[in-house]
């Protein structure tokens, strides 16, 4: 089956480094990634920050060990796009990631960690490209699994229950404003407790915003690597 996972692995085994200790203050992000046996990995790629930290971002690309070249797209002040070219040592890691015809479908960094969201056509896919990186010596962690073997809602981490819930909630006007329908009305719908409806849509809401806004590190990883299913019950 169809798997999605989050992944992450540090700048300093991928890509950046230089840039990323130099400015603590800036993100990065891989406008355009491309799939399985590409010829030039990641050529688009956003940076954004203050106006400071921005300031000297155009010499320390030139001087970062890990791009071959670098050209300056668009200026917009607080974020710029560049066309880069990668040194092999980061195409290795693309194509580690991709070798099982697998898509790399996000890619971004903040901080001193890069975050991955890759789309693996098998479970076991995942595991192969796990055992790969580890024996290379790769320190590649996985933070999220979403299987999709039940609907696109695994996408976004959320449960049979949670995502019917947030539709029943969308189509009977539960975010319009004013609201169309109350928690009370809405629990009666779904015949569920007022106080099992509030836990849902606040786990599903957490979970959209998470999958939004960022890849989280965390310890889980680790056991989600041995095949360990996450908990899928509320």
């Amino acid at each position: 089956m169809s798997t999605i996972a989050e992944l992450t692995i540090p700048a300093d085994e991928f890509a950046l480094r230089e840039t990323l200790e130099s400015v603590d203050d800036v993100s990065v992000e891989i406008e355009r990634v491309v799939a399985h046996g590409p010829d030039h990995v990641m050529p688009y790629v956003w940076i954004s920050g203050t106006e400071s930290s921005m300031a000297g971002i155009d010499e320390l690309l030139e001087e970062d060990p890990s791009v071959d070249e670098s050209d300056l797209l668009t200026d917009l002040g607080d974020e710029r796009l560049y066309r880069l070219s990668w040194i092999d040592d980061v195409t290795v890691i693309v194509h580690i990631l991709t070798e099982e015809k697998a898509t790399i479908l996000q890619a971004a960094s903040e901080g001193r960690w890069w975050q991955f969201r890759v789309l693996f056509p098998e479970r076991e896919s995942l595991a192969n490209t796990y055992d790969f990186a580890t024996e290379q010596g790769f320190s590649l962690d996985i933070q999220k699994i979403h299987q999709l073997d039940e609907g696109r809602q695994g996408r976004y981490g959320l449960t049979d229950a949670q995502y019917e819930t947030l539709v029943a909630a969308l189509e009977g006007g539960y975010y319009e404003i004013p609201r169309n329908v109350d928690m009370e009305s809405l629990s009666n719908d779904l015949d569920i407790s007022h106080q099992a409806l509030s836990e849902r849509l606040r786990r599903a809401h957490r979970s959209l915003v998470e999958e939004a806004v960022t890849i989280g590190h965390g310890e889980e990883d680790s056991e989600a690597a041995k095949g360990i299913e996450p908990d899928a019950t509320n």
